[in-house]
């Protein structure tokens, strides 16, 4: 009786999102410049895939306190592509055009390699993205390495950033290290994609 009470929640965990090691979906986006941008593009580097919604408080925590800039900042400078990805339809939370997103990349100092707009919800829906953030590490073979949480605080609070362990460095180092990444799939947190 118990392990069936325990059973739905493991077969819903094993099938949430894109299980590590599974080949990335290809996908086409145009970014918040007009250029487009795939997946395949990328080929041969590490790529970060961040789902956001700037009205979000826990997208806010990461980017008012400047940790989601370091990141950008850190990982891009060391060769990896990372796309933030707009998943809000038309109307709802976190939907913006190309100029207000470009005008809040610059007032945050953020640094992605690109900002897809993904209104239509459509790369959202094939990673099966559910927050913002919601992460995904693929590596350059094409592999998901990590998806998830950015890190094991999943709370607005941006205090909690000063003890938090941060998922994504942990998978990018590791894997860089040729090392085992000790944590490959953690339930993403913050507010719902806003499909």
């Amino acid at each position: 009786m118990r392990i069936r009470s325990f059973l739905p929640l493991v077969l819903a965990t094993a099938a949430f999102a894109i299980p590590p090691g599974s080949l990335a979906p290809n996908f086409t986006g145009i970014d918040s410049n007009g250029h487009t941008q795939t997946l395949a593009q990328y080929r041969g580097k590490y790529v970060v895939l961040e789902w956001a919604n700037k009205g979000c408080p826990y997208e806010q925590k990461h980017y008012n306190s400047g940790n989601m800039e370091k990141l950008q900042q850190e990982w891009t400078s060391k060769g990896v592509v990372w796309l933030s990805i707009l998943s809000s339809a038309p109307g709802k939370q976190g939907n913006v055009s190309p100029a207000e997103e470009n005008e809040y990349l610059k007032t945050m100092h953020a640094a992605p390699t690109a900002a897809i707009l993904d209104a239509s919800g459509t790369i959202g829906r094939l990673y099966d993205a559910k927050t913002t953030p919601h992460i995904f590490v693929i590596d350059p073979a094409g592999r998901v390495i990590y998806q998830g949480a950015l890190d094991d605080q999943p709370t607005p609070d941006p205090d909690s950033l000063a003890n938090a362990h941060n998922y994504l460095s942990e998978a990018l180092t590791d894997a860089m290290a040729n090392k085992p990444i000790p944590t490959p799939v953690t339930r993403p947190y913050g507010c719902s994609v806003k499909y």
